[in-house]
């Protein structure tokens, strides 16, 4: 047997395993049905229970917690340099497996750095309960969105910050982390942002347990992972957002499939062996790094189209932006509220300019 061969039957093994622990993870799955835990009228302002972190990341130095803000604490806001006249943009990570930040977290933090030199960019660091069994990490996202709510309106009230300038992003659970803190704010935040958000144990949960459109004043969603039957995809299947874009149909990404990872991965050799969640992971996190081209590449954004089914978009029959029946794609959409959700579709995304598979930090 080659070389070569024997990488891949190695690698075979591994993503046997990986697939198992994941499937033992699900079988145990229940939907969230539960509301948040019970609330006074005095329960946003006891931070006592907090566990998150919240980081100032700053433009240097992306990857890496320097500085945090911490709720009840006026002075770190001034030690931290939070800027109050200014855009703040929070990301909120998902499910981790290393029990570590993931790669894509300082890349997007330095896109939006990038696009917006002057913002505040807060990463919220939940991966003691992020790193759990999938269950207990999914249900650990109602008291982290608790968390998140506690900090957003001590940091609003502390500085009179506008809630306009407020801007969540969450991947996965984060982005139902960021839906229950938004249901939980006594004002609407101006905007979140759900990057492929979780879908097993969320697909028919409801409104108050997962993102949703009441959560904020303009919810937008990226779905780059539906394949599977509902409550089993990895990414929500559902629209939960004012618009909701499903890139390439959402159900599978390019350059995702099973042969094109494995050779990136065994070009790594032992590092890649890594790194095998990527395969699981490679379409779910699509969906970032769709969002950081949006923040950098504006003279080429993608667009997206309004379209009753996919095979209805496969022949092409909803290419037309006539009566607002195209958007753009991420941080450049255009913000139209309707009485319901709108489902877009986008052209098959090159993945040129997009990672397969990153390597995890």
């Amino acid at each position: 047997m080659g070389k070569e061969n024997i990488c891949f039957f190695s690698l075979w093994i591994i993503l046997g395993k990986i697939f198992a622990s994941f499937s033992s993870d699900l079988e145990g799955t229940t939907n969230i049905t539960a509301t948040p835990l019970p609330t006074t009228t005095q329960w946003i302002t006891d931070y006592s229970d907090i566990v998150s972190k919240f980081s100032l990341r700053t433009v240097d130095i992306p990857d890496d917690d320097m500085c945090y803000l911490v709720p009840g604490r006026p002075e770190t806001i001034k030690e931290c340099e939070f800027n109050p006249e200014t855009q703040t943009f929070i990301v909120i990570h998902g499910w981790t497996v290393t029990g570590m930040f993931e790669s894509w977290v300082p890349k997007l933090v330095s896109a939006l750095y990038e696009r917006e030199p002057s913002a505040n960019v807060i990463v919220v660091d939940w991966l003691t309960r992020a790193n759990q069994h999938y269950p207990t990490s999914a249900n650990y996202t109602k008291v982290v969105g608790r968390d998140v709510a506690k900090f957003v309106s001590w940091l609003q009230k502390e500085l009179q910050l506008p809630w306009e300038r407020i801007h969540l992003l969450g991947y996965s659970l984060g982005a139902h982390v960021a839906g229950v803190a938004g249901n939980l704010t006594d004002h609407k935040i101006s905007r979140i942002t759900g990057l492929d958000p979780a879908g097993p144990t969320f697909e028919h949960a409801d409104n108050q347990n997962t993102l949703s459109r009441d959560d904020a004043q303009f919810v937008d969603v990226l779905h780059t992972n539906t394949r599977g039957s509902p409550d089993r995809s990895i990414g929500i299947q559902k629209p939960v957002g004012h618009i909701d874009i499903y890139p390439n149909g959402g159900t599978f990404q390019p350059g995702c499939d099973i042969q094109n990872t494995l050779m990136g991965i065994a070009l790594e050799g032992i590092k890649g062996l890594q790194n095998m969640d990527q395969l699981i992971k490679c379409s779910h996190e699509r969906s970032i790094h769709l969002f950081i081209d949006s923040l950098l590449n504006l003279q080429q954004q993608s667009m997206a189209y309004r379209c009753n089914s996919k095979d209805a978009f496969n022949k092409g029959l909803c290419l037309s932006c006539r009566k607002n029946r195209c958007n753009k794609i991420g941080y450049n959409i255009n913000k139209v509220r309707t009485a319901r959700s709108t489902k877009m579709i986008t052209p098959r995304c090159p993945s040129s300019s997009l990672p397969t598979w990153t390597s995890a930090t």
